[in-house]
C-alpha cells in the first residue's frame, strides 16, 4: 500500500487510527484463527555437503573462523567477540576501534578446546570488549599468527523507552539449503540484533566425530550474520547433546564450549537463562531444557529479573524460549505445559509483551490470552481471552532437516490466530514507546514475502494512564510509516 497523503491530520488520522485498532482488537480478542492452506516447494530437508562453499574455510594457517559476537553486558556497551582457531590456540586478542583499519583499542580475552567422543575441538576464544560508546560502528581485527581477519559491528542506541530497534527471529535453524534461504533472507532484512530460540546446527543428528564437525561447519555457515551483529542466544533440545553410547554425558557440552552469554551481568547462575537491556527493549531468556520448578534456580532468578524491569527506561518486554506455550501443532502439542504452569502468571502479572518461541517446524501466532484461572477445583480450565496476557508467536521454521511439522491439531483452537507450515524467519521494528511493527516472512523462491504482520501494542505504556500524556506524533508516525511500508 502506498500513502498518498502524509499530512494526517483530522479525519484522516482518525480513519487510519481506526483500522489500526480493528488490527489491534484482532490481535487483542481473537475473531476467528486463520491457517494457511499454503504450500511451498522447498529444497530437501537434507544438510548442505561438506564441500559447499558455505563450508568454506578461511585461508591461511589457523586462521580465525566461526566468528560470532553477542551482546557482553547488560545494557548494551559491550560485546563478546568467539571465534575459533583449528590448529593450535594463537592469540586471542581483539584489536577494535572506530575508524575503519586504525584500531586504537585492544582487549585480550582467554581460550579452550575440548573433546566430544574422539572428535578434538580447536581453539575456542571468548573476547570480551567492554566500554563502548552507544550507537558506534566498530571495526575490529582478529589474528592468529600471520592469519588476520577485519570485521565490524554497530552498537545500540542507549537504553531509552523511545530508542527505535530492529531484531530479528529466528528459530531451530539448521544447516540445509532450507537454512541458508532463511539466513540470506534474514541478511535482507535491516534487522540489527537477532534472538535466536534455540536448536543451532543440529548437530546431534549425528553420531560420534561427525557431531563435532557439524558443530563447526554451522560456525562457518552463519559467520556472515553473526560476524557482524550480535545473535543473542537461547537453548534448545538439540543443543543438549546426551549421547550415553558415546559416553557423553554432560548436556549442552558443545554448546557452552562455543556459544556464551553475559548471564553474570543479569545476575544468574547460568548461562543458559539471563536478561539483557537493548535500546528500549528488555530481553528475558529461558532454559526449557533446565529445571525451572518452584525454588530452582531458574525460578528464583526469574522471580528477582521480573522484580528489576524497568518499564519507564525499557517497556518493551521480551521474553524467549525454545519450547511453545502455546502450541496447535501436532508436532511437540503440550511440551510447553510444565513451563507455562510455572510461569504463566508472572508473564500476565508483568504484562510481558511477547514471547517468542520455537522448536515447533512451523510458525504460529496467539491472541492474547491466559489460562491462569484455574486453581484445581473451580475456575476455568480453558485459554481465554487477557487483555494483560502477551501474544505467544512460534517461529520455530529456519529449515532444519528434520523438515516443516505441517500437521495442525483441527479445529482451529480459539487462542491460533494464524499458523503456516512454511520457512522463514520474524522481524520486530520497535517504533517508541507505544508501538512496534512485526513481520513474519515466508521465503517463498527466493523472494520475502511479509506474510502475517501487525502494529505491536505496548502492555505497559498502552494501559498507563500517563500515555495520554504523550505527543500525538508518537502514533501518527508509527502508522504513517506502516501504511507507506
Amino acid at each position: 500500500m502506498i500513502l498518498r497523503q502524509v499530512d494526517l491530520g483530522g479525519m484522516e488520522i482518525r480513519h487510519l487510527l481506526l483500522v489500526v485498532s480493528v488490527l489491534l482488537s484482532s490481535v487483542l480478542h481473537g475473531e476467528g484463527g486463520i491457517t494457511s492452506s499454503y504450500v511451498r516447494s522447498e529444497w530437501p530437508a537434507v544438510d548442505i555437503p561438506l564441500d559447499h562453499k558455505v563450508f568454506k574455510v578461511p585461508k591461511g594457517y589457523n586462521a580465525p573462523q566461526q566468528v560470532h559476537i553477542t551482546q557482553g553486558d547488560y545494557d548494551g556497551k559491550a560485546v563478546i567477540i568467539s571465534w575459533v582457531t583449528p590448529d593450535e590456540p594463537g592469540s586471542s586478542t581483539v584489536h577494535y576501534g572506530a575508524v575503519q583499519g586504525e584500531y586504537d583499542f585492544v582487549a585480550k580475552g582467554t581460550y579452550s578446546n575440548y573433546t566430544f567422543y574422539k572428535y578434538k575441538s580447536g581453539y575456542t576464544h571468548h573476547c570480551l570488549v567492554s566500554g563502548l560508546e552507544y550507537n558506534t560502528k566498530y571495526y575490529y581485527k582478529i589474528e592468529s599468527g600471520e592469519s588476520s581477519r577485519e570485521f565490524w559491528f554497530v552498537t545500540p542506541p542507549h537504553v531509552h523507552p523511545d530508542a527505535s530497534y530492529k531484531f530479528g527471529i529466528i528459530g531451530d535453524l539448521g544447516q540445509t539449503f532450507n537454512s541458508l534461504s532463511t539466513l540470506e533472507h534474514y541478511m535482507r532484512s535491516g534487522a540489527q540484533a537477532v534472538l535466536f530460540l534455540g536448536d543451532l546446527s543440529y548437530a546431534d543428528r549425528y553420531q560420534y566425530n561427525d557431531v563435532g564437525v557439524r558443530w563447526d561447519t554451522w560456525g562457518r555457515f552463519v559467520e556472515p550474520s553473526t560476524a557482524y551483529q550480535p545473535w543473542l542466544w537461547s537453548a534448545g533440545n538439540h543443543e543438549v547433546d546426551y549421547m550415553p553410547y558415546m559416553g557423553e554425558v554432560t548436556p549442552f557440552k558443545n554448546y557452552l564450549e562455543r556459544y556464551t552469554t553475559p548471564y553474570l551481568a543479569s545476575k544468574s547462575s547460568n548461562p543458559l537463562w539471563y536478561s539483557v537491556r537493548r535500546a528500549s527493549a528488555h530481553i528475558i531468556v529461558l532454559s526449557s531444557y533446565s529445571p525451572f520448578v518452584k525454588y530452582t534456580p531458574q525460578w528464583r532468578w526469574l522471580d528477582e529479573e521480573f522484580k528489576r524491569v524497568d518499564r519507564e527506561k525499557t517497556p518493551w518486554l521480551i521474553v524467549l524460549m525454545h519450547s511453545p506455550i502455546y502450541n496447535s501443532n501436532e508436532a511437540h502439542f503440550k511440551e510447553g505445559e510444565s513451563m507455562r504452569a510455572a510461569f504463566e502468571e508472572w508473564f500476565v502479572e508483568y504484562r510481558v509483551d511477547v514471547v517468542f518461541a520455537g522448536h515447533v517446524h512451523a510458525y504460529e501466532r496467539s491472541y492474547r490470552v491466559s489460562n491462569v484461572r484455574y486453581n484445581v477445583s473451580s475456575g476455568d480450565r480453558f485459554p481465554v481471552p487477557d487483555t494483560s496476557a502477551p501474544v505467544y508467536i512460534t517461529v520455530g521454521d529456519g529449515g532444519n532437516q528434520e523438515g516443516l511439522a505441517g500437521r495442525f491439531m483441527e479445529p482451529q483452537p480459539d487462542y491460533s490466530a494464524f499458523r503456516e507450515a512454511s520457512y522463514g524467519h520474524s522481524t520486530l521494528d520497535i517504533k517508541n514507546r507505544t508501538h512496534a511493527i512485526y513481520h513474519w516472512n515466508r521465503n517463498d523462491d527466493g523472494k520475502k514475502v511479509a506474510t502475517d504482520e501487525f502494529v505491536l501494542y505496548n502492555q505497559y505504556w498502552g494501559k498507563n494512564i500517563r500515555r495520554r500524556k504523550l505527543k500525538k506524533h508518537y502514533i501518527k508516525s508509527v502508522v504513517v510509516d506502516w501504511i507507506a511500508s
